[in-house]
């Protein structure tokens, strides 16, 4: 059955704490609503209508770079609106599936259930049994106790039959604002039918719901592990740049941009993690527009190659080979600015320095060797 898919990513979400609106905030290292868009697209919808406050429309297009097969659309002041404005411009022959952005582990058996259940009925719900007991409270003090039996707590995406939705809307007020679609059906005196559901397809609600969030999504990650290596000759000058800090000495570094070797490296090492070649393809030294270009321009462009994967940096760990200049004073301060670059915790950078007693180019102080390891996670 065709289908086309509405992803509802256009409330505040208040309750879910300090953070901004919940539904772009990074789970995995991905902004939370790709990961439903990315698993509409995987289980075949023709189409994706993703609706957002209208006043971020701008970055929709930044978080789901890479993606091809959504459209947006400006949502309304209530549930109902946005679902109306995500409508407009599916076909009408499709099935629509309506899916709240915060459920992001969202997957293609999700989506088969549902349309195998619309072969006999005009709409579905997933769904999950009640297996607490249910209170009714006030102030603070149970009032009485709800029985369960044959409560159901419902879930997202929910399916409709081609047509369903939108005839059921077609009478429905925009001010009207119930917590599900399928209960636009049910006024209709239409049945939905229950299809089994998923835990795992949790709402993100509370800010507590995101750290649990986060450990699921830790169990779908990948590591991979990038090296990098460069080394300059001395020349003339009165300073070196090593690893973004400026260092005083009697020689500088002879390179095409600022022969920074030890962020050259680590650029190396972060575009090697992601199969992304090496600093040479991304800035080639033919090109004068990188003559002495600051080298923290390189390792942001690497980074961001990381985040366009929805990947992360886990740590870097950089080894500068010479005699001089000493590089322990400096050390803290490159970890530092380390850090800065690549918006880490300090203590996920590492920076070490050692000689090579007088063997070899370093050791004759023709120049600097810089290593460097990088570990990065990607879905």
């Amino acid at each position: 059955m065709e289908f086309s898919a509405i992803v509802v990513a256009a409330g505040e979400g208040v309750r879910a704490g300090p953070g901004g609106p919940k539904t772009w905030r990074t789970l995995g290292g991905r902004p939370i609503l790709r990961w439903s868009v990315e698993a509409m697209l995987a289980a075949g919808a023709r189409q994706v209508v993703v609706v957002v406050a209208p006043d971020r429309l701008g970055e929709l297009a930044r978080a789901l770079s890479g993606l091809e097969g959504w459209i947006s659309v400006g949502g309304g002041a209530t549930r109902t609106a946005s679902v109306q404005a995500g409508l407009l411009p599916i076909n009408t022959r499709h099935a629509v599936l309506v899916h709240d952005a915060a459920r992001p582990f969202l997957a293609p058996d999700h989506v088969a259930r549902l349309l195998t259940a619309l072969d006999t009925a005009p709409a579905a719900t997933l769904a999950l049994p009640v297996a607490d007991t249910l209170k009714r409270g006030e102030a603070g003090r149970i009032i009485s106790t709800v029985d369960r039996e044959g409560l159901w707590r419902a879930q997202t995406p929910q399916a409709f039959a081609p047509g369903v939705l939108q005839t059921a809307l077609s009478v429905t007020g925009s001010d009207q604002s119930p917590t599900d679609d399928v209960a636009l059906i049910e006024r209709q005196g239409l049945t939905a039918a229950l299809v089994a559901g998923d835990p795992l397809l949790m709402k993100l609600t509370y800010p507590e719901d995101f750290e649990m969030a986060e450990r699921l999504a830790g169990g779908q990650r990948l590591s991979r592990i990038g090296q990098g290596v460069d080394a300059h000759r001395f020349g003339p000058g009165d300073h070196v740049w090593l690893c973004g800090v400026r260092i005083p000495h009697n020689q500088g570094l002879i390179g095409h941009s600022d022969a920074d070797a030890g962020l050259h490296a680590l650029t190396d090492a972060i575009l090697g993690a992601v199969g992304e070649g090496d600093i040479g393809q991304h800035f080639p030294p033919s090109d004068p527009q990188w003559r002495g270009a600051a080298s923290d321009r390189f390792l942001t462009h690497a980074a961001s190659l990381v985040a366009a994967r929805g990947g992360r940096i886990i740590n870097v760990d950089i080894t500068l080979v010479c005699e001089r200049p000493r590089i322990g004073p400096h050390r803290e301060a490159m970890r530092a600015r380390l850090a800065e670059i690549l918006a880490l915790p300090l203590d996920r950078v590492s920076v070490k320095a050692t000689t090579t007693e007088g063997m070899g180019f370093t050791g004759r102080e023709e120049g600097v060797l810089a290593q460097a390891v990088a570990i990065v996670e990607t879905p």
